[in-house]
């Protein structure tokens, strides 16, 4: 049998919101007649540059990549980890707005809208006195689906962002999808995506920010195997995807002032199987179209074990 137990942490431990809603009116035809276990969808990783505390610069590269992927035929767009602002840029503590309703949110909802494209990304929230390291995931009509707030921040980023207390997934047109945030992934047995596994995802969205040393060598020295170990197994184990999707672009202020966001945003299937490894570089400012049959979840609650058992 493979790993089935979460140590000190079971789905009881999360909590859960309420504020994903089944989206029954019509999107647009092509979306709404979709068999979303039998059709494949299109999905756009924008592993676009981020430039620090360049709000308005950055919102406004985000809709122009987004008007692209839906030109293109995408059915939902992936942006990286806190893509208005960059990782741990200082301005998260001035520059931050509300979710919804806020200018970052607003600006990414009206791009959602006018492309008819569902939208997942990274935004810093502002939530009266608190800061948090948020996901989002937004209707092609604009409206806000799910809000992920990241659970497993890196101790050098606790001073800027805070806390999220919740986990959930959603339910559209294109299958149940769960939001993570980067380094979400790697919590001890894994409990985000295992959690998000038994709430029946079909695929988990990953916003992240992967960044390296000024001199890392990519060719002596390859990235990605940190996140692989993370993904792997999980998606194996639930048969659900697992998508990860990086900016690009030299950090310039906070902990990790000087090195450099590179990409090689990933995507492993129900299968446990690396499908793509997006480019790596500073200046890796790409789209990468990936076609995504989902599967009918093969169990639900205790009948995984049953699952796993006839696996083995």
């Amino acid at each position: 049998m493979r790993i089935y137990y979460l140590t000190g942490l079971l789905l009881l431990t999360v909590i859960f919101t309420a504020g994903c809603r089944n989206r029954q009116s019509s999107l647009n035809q092509e979306i709404t007649v979709m068999d979303k276990h039998n059709s494949a969808i299109k999905l756009a990783l924008i592993q676009m540059k981020v430039v620090g505390g360049e709000l308005d610069l950055n919102l406004q590269h985000a809709a122009e990549q987004i008007a692209k992927a839906a030109g293109e035929g995408a059915h939902l767009a992936l942006l990286p980890e806190v893509m208005d602002l960059g990782w741990t840029h200082p301005s998260a503590k001035t520059m931050a707005y509300p979710v919804p309703g806020g200018k970052t949110f607003e600006q990414l909802a009206s791009a959602a809208r006018e492309n008819q494209i569902y939208v997942v990304a990274g935004i810093v929230e502002k939530d009266g006195e608190k800061t948090y390291n948020t996901a989002v995931l937004i209707a092609p009509d604009g409206r806000l689906l799910l809000k992920h707030r990241k659970l497993y921040e890196l101790d050098i980023a606790h001073d800027l962002y805070d806390q999220g207390d919740r986990l959930n997934v959603c339910h559209t047109e294109l299958g149940t999808i769960g939001l993570m945030v980067c380094a979400d992934a790697a919590t001890r047995d894994k409990v985000i995506q295992r959690s998000l596994g038994y709430m029946g995802a079909d695929m988990i969205l990953s916003p992240s920010s992967w960044a390296v040393v000024a001199d890392h060598d990519n060719e002596s020295n390859p990235y990605g195997n940190e996140w692989r170990r993370n993904y792997k197994s999980v998606a194996q184990e639930y048969e659900m995807w697992i998508i990860g999707v990086s900016n690009v672009g030299w950090l310039t202020a906070g902990p990790w002032k000087d090195w450099k966001c590179i990409g090689c945003s990933l995507v492993i299937d129900p299968d446990g199987k690396e499908v793509l490894q997006a480019p790596y570089g500073a200046d890796a400012d790409t789209i990468i179209y990936l076609d995504v049959e989902t599967r009918e979840r093969p169990a639900r609650g205790t009948d995984w074990n049953e699952y796993w058992d006839k696996e083995n």
